[in-house]
């Protein structure tokens, strides 16, 4: 044992000392001797051979553990990884081509998207509205707020009862009243819902310039705009509105989120929405989304983000550069990802986003109206995408603008609140029905989008889908 402690190397001359021992307890002779040179040629036979095995099997093991590692590696990080620069080729060869028809099956890793450069400008010192920006088509709008129809057997609803012939006729860029939420029913009905208190509605009713989002059924964490990103002009003249329910608020309050004595959390001022006018909260995030101007009545610019993502850009920066520079009255990104329609609706079913029979009566009654599929290679489309990334929305409240924000909205509250399936066909219809009348609308690149704001997911919840 002593050896053993001392070195490992001596413990075979200890063994050989101890056999020695014996022998000589037995009596010692030549043929005793010759036992002895025999045990020492057997003992390092037998250790060397054994050594041997030993490093054979450890080497065979660690070959094996080396190979079979280098296939794990390959498999597990290569492969996605050069997966993965195939799905972003895939990706910008869509945004070329618009279509995806007859394509083989994609692959089931999702594509990454990249933002791209913005040429915003690094300051809004000495911003100054462009003469002449509001030159645009001139109408006045009024808007249905009570309905006095006697035939109406079901309860008041809170976009109306738009026929089909008032439809037709709201297309029309010119002086008229037409439906666009807020519609009450007959003197003594319930109110139809997104009631606000007075205090939030005076606040409002001052705002000038104004982003906006919305969390309903508690589906979102609250994202703040980046501060120190906003100009002190910005901070000082721009109205930034969250819209919540009562679920919402107390969820937020919770996670200690709770609104100062003034009614703000950070920069957004959270405004509570009593009586939702929908059971669907997504159906329900289209009011803040598309009639801001309604909201809002004396704003002149308003600018839409999703709940899902945070505002990384100052406000007045993201109005000069997609608005002023462009001479636009409306901007939205286009998709990342489909171009048509009928890619749309596929992928609608596909996901289950929506009732497959209701998808269906929706489209074909598109189809039925003129819409066609969007055709990358035809130089006179008038937008880059019939299908819009409709998570960021910035707009001047023109008369246009405001126009077609109310006949999108009407579409949403027709058909399904799947919002990206009604755009095309609402802005064609408009732009087909009013030619010398022209809708400065300005779709920028999705890319764009994601330079100016930060995507988050959704907050994971069995509740029912929100809004955006």
């Amino acid at each position: 044992m002593m050896a053993l402690y001392r070195n490992n190397g001596e413990l075979f001359t200890e063994r050989r000392g101890i056999i020695d021992g014996i022998l000589k307890a037995v009596g010692k002779g030549d043929h005793g001797s010759r036992v002895v040179h025999r045990g020492r040629r057997f003992g390092r036979v037998t250790i060397h051979r054994l050594s041997q095995w030993f490093l054979l099997i450890v080497a065979s093991f660690s070959i094996y553990m080396l190979v079979f590692g280098l296939k794990v590696f390959f498999q597990g990080a290569v492969t996605p990884k050069m997966e993965t620069k195939n799905s972003i080729l895939l990706g910008l060869q869509e945004d070329f081509s618009g279509s995806e028809v007859g394509r083989p099956p994609k692959s089931k890793h999702r594509k990454q998207h990249f933002p791209c450069e913005v040429g915003v400008l690094e300051s809004v010192d000495d911003f100054v509205e462009p003469k002449n920006y509001m030159n645009f088509t001139q109408f006045s709008l009024g808007y249905i707020d009570q309905e006095e129809k006697a035939n109406i057997l079901s309860k008041p609803r809170f976009g109306g009862y738009q026929s089909l012939k008032e439809r037709e006729i709201s297309f029309y860029a010119r002086n008229q009243t037409l439906h666009c939420g807020f519609a009450k029913g007959p003197a003594g009905s319930s109110s139809t819902g997104f009631d606000l208190n007075d205090r939030d509605k005076a606040y409002m009713n001052n705002c000038k310039i104004v982003v906006s989002s919305c969390i309903f059924g508690s589906f979102d964490f609250l994202r703040r705009p980046t501060s120190r990103l906003m100009s002190q002009y910005s901070k000082d003249n721009v109205c930034f509105v969250m819209f919540v329910d009562d679920e919402t608020l107390s969820k937020l309050s919770s996670e200690g989120n709770s609104p100062d004595d003034r009614g703000y959390i950070g920069l957004w001022k959270i405004v509570t929405v009593k009586n939702l006018p929908y059971e669907n909260m997504r159906r329900t995030g289209k009011v803040p989304k598309f009639l801001s101007h309604r909201l809002f009545p004396n704003s002149r610019y308003s600018i839409w983000i999703d709940s899902k993502m945070r505002l990384n850009s100052d406000p007045m920066l993201i109005i000069e550069y997609f608005l002023w520079r462009r001479k636009a009255e409306y901007a939205i990104s286009n998709h990342y990802d489909r171009h048509c329609v009928w890619e749309e609706v596929l992928q609608n079913k596909r996901l289950n986003k929506y009732d497959h029979t209701a998808i269906d009566e929706q489209f074909h009654f598109y189809q039925s109206d003129g819409l066609t599929k969007f055709d990358p290679s035809d130089q006179n489309n008038p937008l880059p995408s019939y299908v819009p990334e409709g998570s960021l929305i910035v707009r001047a409240h023109t008369p246009m603008s405001n126009l077609f924000s109310c006949l999108w909205f009407n579409e949403v509250d027709r058909f399904t609140s799947r919002d990206q399936l009604s755009f095309a066909y609402t802005y064609l219809k408009l732009r087909r029905m009013n030619q010398d009348r022209p809708f400065h609308l300005y779709m920028f690149k999705d890319c764009e989008r994601r330079a100016l704001v930060k995507l988050f997911r959704h907050r994971p919840s069995p509740s029912s889908p929100n809004t955006a």
